[in-house]
């Protein structure tokens, strides 16, 4: 078994599109998915043999290891039931299986770069990215990378022969742009573990945000299906109910205002891609400088030059989209006990709010009325 780096979507067992019978299914973007997908139609010949032994000789690159893993965490089905690896396949069963994806034929070349480790042990890594690093090598950025970082800290040196059997896995995954807490699993069983909470949605991760505008409500839920915006395939877009794309659910309070804009808690309850990007443009609040998603110009206030500066000099201060992901939770896959990590604001978020809190309190009289 190789090892393996992959980052995945973070709630995307719904994000396939099917191919083939009897082999992995084609996805529309292979690197944002976090599951394989299998079917096999048991034939007329097969003789009767366990599940586990079949899986294993229908599927050159997974060990039967994991294989009884994947089992154990209720990920195969017989017939659409839950099966135990000493179920017996004969012919007429339908065997489904869902499997957490291992990244296979990538060089990972170690680099020596710093990480921000908040909490490290056997199985799992916990470590807050920086704004600005990308996760994964691919699409024009082939090294400097989260995962290139993580290779050289777990002593991996991966590629299409490699024999080490420490993982290292991405679980799930935030964008380039966007700070805070990433998960990492170190062995097989972790792997495992910690997809199977993302599978059920058991994960806890709230993110906070800056957005443009003054919310209407304190709390609130932002509701509607996401999916790959057909004139920009750089962007995701929400669908009408029913129509395109994938469910996604954005729970949201309000933590300060400042009448131009809002600071907001935000729980999730699916993870699209871009989920809380996409929600909040959506309704009218895009986040603060989000270039991608009409954040990065002036969207409320007035039209004075004093104000246009002290926007052009919020843009300096945080030249991104304004979003941390600042809570994760989730159960340990070998002690099985709940644990929480919190990761302070970044210091550039920090003074844009702090900018703006001066802003407020010194003009507050002068804010407009308008959301």
């Amino acid at each position: 078994m190789s090892a393996g780096f992959f980052d995945y979507d973070e709630d995307p067992i719904e994000d396939f599109d099917s191919a083939r019978v009897g082999d992995e299914v084609a996805y529309e973007d292979e690197q944002q998915e976090m599951f394989e997908h299998y079917r096999f139609d048991i034939a007329s010949g097969q003789v009767p043999m366990r599940v586990d032994k079949y899986l294993a000789t229908h599927m050159e690159y997974t060990s039967r290891h994991r294989i009884q893993l994947a089992i154990k965490a209720d990920y195969i089905r017989v017939n659409d039931k839950v099966v135990k690896a000493n179920y017996i396949v004969r012919p007429g069963d339908v065997v489904t299986f869902v499997m957490p994806y291992q990244r296979r034929g990538l060089e990972i070349l170690p680099e020596n770069i710093p990480l921000n480790i908040v909490y490290e042990d056997d199985d799992v890594l916990v470590l807050n990215k920086d704004a600005g690093m990308v996760v994964h090598p691919g699409h024009g950025h082939f090294s400097g990378t989260l995962v290139n970082a993580l290779a050289y800290h777990l002593g991996i040196s991966q590629g299409p022969d490699a024999e080490d059997e420490r993982m290292g896995v991405l679980v799930h995954r935030i964008d380039k742009d966007t700070s805070g807490l990433l998960v990492v699993a170190k062995n097989d069983e972790a792997q495992l573990n910690l997809a199977r909470q993302f599978f059920v949605h058991s994960i806890e991760r709230r993110y906070v945000a800056i957005v443009w505008g003054n919310l209407k409500d304190d709390e609130g839920t932002i509701t509607g299906n996401i999916g790959r915006d057909p004139n920009d395939r750089m962007r995701f877009k929400v669908f009408p109910e029913g129509d395109h794309g994938k469910h996604a659910v954005t729970h949201y309070r309000v933590l300060e205002r400042f009448g131009y804009v809002t600071v907001v808690e935000c729980r999730l309850e699916t993870g699209r891609t871009h989920q809380i990007r996409v929600h909040f443009n959506w309704i009218g609040h895009p986040l603060f400088n989000d270039a991608r998603y009409d954040g990065a110009e002036i969207r409320k206030g007035t039209i004075y030059a004093k104000y246009r500066r002290f926007i052009e000099n919020c843009f300096a201060i945080l030249p991104r989209q304004a979003l941390h992901a600042k809570t994760l939770g989730f159960v340990h896959p070998r002690t099985g006990q709940m644990v929480r990590f919190d990761s302070p604001l970044p210091d550039d978020m920090q003074a844009l709010i702090e900018k703006w809190r001066k802003y407020s309190e010194n003009m507050g009289q002068f804010l407009d009325s308008e959301e």
